[in-house]
C-alpha cells in the first residue's frame, strides 16, 4: 500500500467528517442494543475509524451510514470469532447484526435530497469558468491535470478556481439558510378547503 497523497488524505478526512461522523451516535446506540459492553464500545468505534482511514479509495462508498454500520458489524463479528468467552447477551443478539436497517431514514433521505438540490443550484450560480472547473473536479472527479487539459487552462488556474468555487459555495450556503421543511399536519387535522 502506498502512502496516500495529501489531497487524497484531505478528501478522505472530509468524507469521514461529513458522511461518517454524523452517524457515530446512532452506531453507538445500535451497538449498545446489541449488548456490546461500554468498555468495548470505544474500541469497536475506534477500529472502524482506523479501517476507514486506511482505505486507498473511498469513491465506492455510496452510503456512508450503511458502510459505517457494516464495518462495525464486521468488527463485532471478528471479536466474537476471536473471543473464547462470549456473553449470553451477545449470543442472543448475534442475529441482529444481520438485520440492522443500514439505510438512512425517510426523513434523512428527503432532507439530504433537498440539501443536494440546494447545493447544485448554488453551483449553477458560480461564474462560468469557476463552475466548469468545480463541476469537473468535484462532481465528475477529474484530477487537476485532467481538468486543466479538458478546459485548456493551467493546473494553477484549476487550483485557484476550485478554491474560489468552494469558498463562494460555503459563503452562499452560510448567507442563504436552507429551506425549512414544513411541519407535518397534525393527525386528524381538518383542512378548511370546503
Amino acid at each position: 500500500m502506498t502512502a496516500p497523497s495529501g489531497e487524497h488524505r484531505r478528501a478522505l478526512l472530509a468524507f469521514v467528517a461529513t458522511q461518517i461522523l454524523p452517524h457515530e451516535h446512532d452506531l453507538r446506540r445500535w451497538l449498545k442494543r446489541l449488548g456490546v459492553k461500554a468498555h468495548e464500545l470505544d474500541d469497536i468505534v475506534q477500529e472502524v475509524y482506523c479501517r476507514l482511514l486506511r482505505l486507498d479509495r473511498f469513491d465506492h462508498i455510496a452510503d456512508g451510514r450503511a458502510y459505517l454500520f457494516r464495518a462495525a458489524r464486521n468488527v463485532v463479528l471478528e471479536q466474537v470469532r476471536k473471543s473464547r468467552i462470549v456473553s449470553m447477551m451477545t449470543v442472543q443478539n448475534i442475529d441482529d447484526l444481520g438485520i440492522a436497517d443500514l439505510g438512512p431514514s425517510p426523513e434523512a433521505s428527503v432532507s439530504s435530497r433537498a440539501e443536494l438540490d440546494r447545493v447544485l443550484d448554488l453551483i449553477k450560480g458560480l461564474p462560468e469558468r469557476c463552475r466548469m472547473v468545480f463541476e469537473l473536479r468535484k462532481i465528475n472527479g477529474l484530477s487537476q491535470a485532467e481538468t486543466a487539459r479538458a478546459l485548456h487552462i493551467t493546473e494553477n488556474v484549476v487550483e485557484k478556481e476550485t478554491a474560489k468555487g468552494l469558498s463562494l459555495l460555503l459563503q452562499r450556503m452560510a448567507d442563504t439558510p436552507a429551506p425549512r421543511r414544513a411541519a407535518p399536519a397534525a393527525f386528524g387535522a381538518v383542512h378548511a378547503a370546503d
